[in-house]
């Protein structure tokens, strides 16, 4: 079994990055990391780095990986931030479509207000 977790650009990102190394130490599996920022990613040695391709949607992807590892990948790692309940409404999260439509669980690391 593997932990992925999806890397964005912020802070929101690098908490999930950071959380999910922690998670997979603590349970002693592999690390996926789904890097959804415009940048390159410098991954932990241990993880497998998985590009995004270019002008796809990054929740898409996020879930393709997850049908893709079916069987593999015990848990999603994410960064949110909180949110009104009319800016979710408005204007969605990637978050928020991962939560409802990840088939594995779920850790949201939400930031410090």
């Amino acid at each position: 079994m593997a932990i992925l977790v999806a890397v964005t650009d912020s802070g929101e990102g690098d908490l999930a990055l950071a959380r999910a190394v922690e998670e997979a130490e603590l349970r002693r599996t592999p690390l996926l990391v789904a890097n959804l920022r415009l940048s390159p990613l410098e991954a932990p040695a241990d993880a497998k780095l998985l590009e995004r391709p270019p002008n796809v949607d990054v929740a898409d992807h996020v879930l393709a990986l997850l049908d893709e590892h079916a069987g593999e990948v015990e848990l999603l790692v994410i960064g949110m931030k909180r949110r009104s309940p009319v800016g979710k409404a408005l204007l969605g999260s990637l978050a928020q479509r991962l939560l409802l439509a990840a088939n594995v669980p779920v850790l949201a690391v939400k930031t410090a207000d």
